[in-house]
């Protein structure tokens, strides 16, 4: 079983050991842009990326430590994606860090033990694992925001994310503790068993089980930005460092749908009818609050925020098409969707922070509307880069945004009942409220006045990946299918 363990889990103590290099070499280091640190931090990403992808290839798949974690594709698909962001992530951030006096050992060596606490997440088939993942994740992500001690929106943020954070926990371990009360075992493919055991006698009391299914959606609905438990998300995505916005917003989210798959798709997949209910509702929340309320803003990172909100709802509607009147057969086809859509916002996102990041310089935040503001008269590449990542978000035609909504309409479709044509067209008509205020920040960088007429310097690396970023937005929206069926072969190995 050990020899198994390390044979397995090799990535996950390769990051835990780099995790604390890094930390103690950056004792040693006298260069301000930490080049030695940055440099081993992104191997060490890239290296964690290689291998799990590599086993993703080959089809590796087995569980460990007496089934408590388990090596299958959705763990490297999205242990490898997430650490592959990351890097993204550190090569974005560098200057704007740099900038400000973050380029510093604790925000390579938090980011590390960020990723770690998501691939322990993304790995978990038992609840004190997910638990234990998710606040190894937690903890770094609050002490990321706060990084900035001597600015006061930073320092309230990490507060309010912590608090909040903190609250959501509980729920989610309130809820776990009520699963393992009515099924007997903390192992999430033995409480599925439990659940389908053919002798009534022998199933769980319903009421404490949707009881505790209640509180586990709650937190679910936290980590993942959910309306009616949003309230977090504006006023940590304003006030952390653009940097930690950018963490936050992007490998988190991943890791979120992974352990919702975890918990109801491979938990509590019996109980579909129930949960499904509940995610439909936050879905409708988030759709309508997060696309009327981004209207108003004017502060981008704050109408990021906002756009993640109803970004989320879309996704849940995916999740919640699985299973309809006791049958599972679409459940593949609605879970891979819901997947390659999280896939597509994550990097879709980083590419728009990424922006963000790029027009900020020292003293002064690009977070404004305004500060985008005849973009194309100074830098018209950087422009365009922007506007396929605006266009994606707002799933217009020819992007990867538009086939990720597509997937999800088709899955709701598949359906055939009268009630998911209703939420079809209800998310639809949102989706075309909600894409003015994408459509606002095109035309203010198109045709609105520049404030000043200086030209965009970036470095090559930042300049390449944003590139890149952007190619494959418009590539994906027109070939998606190798994606898609990466994401198929992932939700293929959790279904019961």
């Amino acid at each position: 079983m050990s020899t198994f363990f390390f044979a397995a889990f090799k990535p996950e103590l390769l990051l835990l050991g780099m995790a604390l290099v890094v930390s103690l070499v950056d004792l040693w280091v006298k260069d301000s842009q930490r080049r030695p640190t940055y440099w081993l931090t992104q191997l060490t990403l890239l290296a964690v990326a290689a291998l799990h992808l590599r086993a993703f290839a080959l089809g590796y798949s087995n569980v460990a430590m007496q089934g408590m974690v388990s090596a299958d594709p959705l763990t490297h698909l999205l242990s490898g994606l997430s650490a592959l962001v990351v890097a993204g992530v550190l090569v974005l951030a560098r200057p704007y860090a740099a900038a400000r006096d973050l380029l510093k050992g604790e925000l390579f060596t938090l980011s590390l033990f960020m990723v770690l606490g998501v691939c322990i997440m993304v790995s978990a088939r038992h609840l004190l694992v997910v638990y234990l993942g998710l606040e190894l994740m937690s903890l770094s992500l609050y002490a990321l925001v706060a990084l900035r001690r001597d600015h006061t929106e930073s320092t309230e943020a990490a507060m309010k994310y912590f608090v909040l954070g903190a609250m959501a926990s509980g729920f989610l371990l309130y809820g776990m503790s009520m699963l393992y009360g009515a099924t007997g075992t903390l192992s999430i493919p033995e409480i599925y068993n439990v659940l389908g055991h053919p002798d009534a006698a022998q199933r769980p009391n319903e009421a404490v089980l949707v009881f505790g299914l209640v509180f586990v959606v709650a937190g679910l609905a936290f980590k993942l930005g959910a309306a009616p438990f949003h309230m977090w998300v504006p006023d940590v995505y304003q006030g952390a460092p653009t940097a930690a916005t950018l963490l936050i917003a992007t490998a988190p989210k991943l890791a979120a749908l992974a352990i919702t798959f975890r918990l109801l798709v491979e938990g509590l997949f019996s109980l579909a009818a129930d949960w499904q209910q509940m995610l439909i509702v936050l879905a409708m929340f988030s759709l309508v609050v997060g696309n009327f309320v981004a209207i108003a803003q004017t502060n981008l990172k704050r109408m990021l925020a906002y756009s993640t909100i109803a970004q989320m709802g879309f996704l849940l509607l995916g999740l919640a098409s699985g299973v309809v009147a006791g049958s599972a057969k679409g459940a593949l086809v609605a879970h891979s969707a819901t997947l390659f859509y999280a896939v597509v916002y994550v990097f879709t996102t980083l590419g728009s922070f990424g922006m963000i990041l790029l027009l900020s310089r020292q003293g002064h935040e690009a977070e404004q509307l305004s500060d985008f503001a005849g973009l194309w008269q100074r830098s018209s590449w950087y422009a365009l880069v922007m506007a396929i990542f605006m266009l994606s978000l707002a799933g217009i035609p020819m992007t990867v945004g538009f086939y990720a909504k597509l997937a999800v309409l088709q899955a709701m479709g598949a359906t055939e009942l009268p009630f998911y044509y209703g939420l079809m067209v209800a998310a639809v008509v949102l989706s075309l409220i909600g894409a003015f205020y994408y459509l606002r920040v095109i035309k203010t960088m198109f045709f609105d006045p520049p404030a000043e007429r200086q030209a965009l310097a970036a470095p090559m690396d930042v300049k390449a990946l944003l590139t890149l970023l952007a190619l494959g937005t418009v590539v994906l929206g027109v070939v998606p299918g190798k994606v898609m069926g990466w994401c198929t072969l992932a939700v293929s190995a959790i279904l019961p």
